[in-house]
């Protein structure tokens, strides 16, 4: 079975506890909140792709316990098609998110359990699913032997190859080489280029050192500056859409990854694709979480309707 989109990553639970403080060694604290609800870069992003009208498959490997249940419902609901083995003998991805409620500052811990084993025999095992589809993605969440395995077969295959680089850590050319888009925030791009990214100005001299690279067109996300469109013929900074007021930003990165892959699958010219993208993170903010803050297909198109 073939899918357009093939997105591989990480489910985690996000447990999220609020406390005025963080605990000390050996001290307990009362909190005053607690949210559990479904995570994971990747799997944010398939729901965003899935949601904004992509046919999207995503891989990933989880434990056989009830937060992998709660995987399996969420993606049931934004019409995600998981190709996912359960492993008896760990457990699936979570995240620990201590929110400071003064400040609004977090901590977090991400143990991601069975998808740390992702491999690249695995990647191999699914050459045909990821070498069919017209769009792959992926980020650096799970085993980044993995990533790039499942980027090669995905480049031999034909797909829009799609490396969101997140969480960043340094790369070699080799793997910068298989990619066509590159979609780092500030943050990560100062990590993969060793330059300052604080504006537009900046962002554009990082995102040619990408391209010098290896990256075919590179997508740096600006938050609120919007979204710079970099690649050998053309530079574009696509502003960002104002859907309403902001509540959380948290997912932002990945409704903006899940959207561009939907609208490439669609056939958009790459700097519509980034057009959508923009859309649908910009009201993937107005509301709060991650996965359950993706808009569908008509709320992008009638933002987009309005500029």
């Amino acid at each position: 079975m073939s899918h357009d989109i093939v997105i591989l990553g990480v489910f985690v639970a996000d447990t999220a506890y609020r406390a005025a403080r963080q605990p000390k060694m050996g001290e307990t604290l009362l909190g005053n909140g607690f949210a559990l609800g479904p995570g994971g870069k990747g799997s944010n992003q398939a729901v965003a792709a899935a949601k904004a009208g992509g046919d999207t498959a995503f891989l990933s490997k989880l434990g056989d316990d009830a937060f992998a249940d709660m995987a399996m419902k969420t993606w049931d609901e934004a019409g995600v098609h998981p190709v996912v083995s359960r492993d008896k003998s760990s457990y699936t991805g979570a995240a620990y998110i201590f929110v400071e409620e003064g400040t609004g500052n977090n901590a977090i811990i991400v143990s991601p359990g069975a998808a740390a084993t992702i491999s690249p025999a695995d990647m191999d095992a699914q050459a045909d699913l990821i070498g069919g589809a017209k769009v792959f993605v992926t980020q650096l969440e799970q085993p980044l032997d993995a990533a790039v395995r499942a980027l090669e077969i995905a480049r031999a295959g034909g797909a829009a190859t799609v490396l969101n680089p997140a969480p960043a850590q340094k790369l070699d050319s080799q793997v910068f080489a298989l990619c066509d888009y590159v979609t780092p925030n500030e943050t990560e791009t100062e990590i993969l280029t060793g330059l300052p990214v604080t504006n537009v100005e900046e962002a554009r001299v990082a995102a040619a050192r990408l391209l010098e690279l290896g990256v075919k067109t590179a997508i740096i996300t600006l938050g609120e500056k919007g979204a710079l469109y970099h690649s050998a013929t053309e530079s574009v900074l696509v502003a960002p859409f104002n859907a309403g007021p902001v509540k959380e930003t948290t997912g932002a990165g990945d409704a903006f990854n899940g959207g561009f892959a939907a609208a490439l699958s669609k056939g958009m010219t790459p700097l519509e694709a980034v057009r959508f993208g923009s859309a649908v993170a910009g009201i993937s903010v107005t509301r709060a979480g991650t996965a359950p803050s993706m808009p569908d297909l008509a709320e992008v198109e009638a933002l987009l309707a309005r500029g």
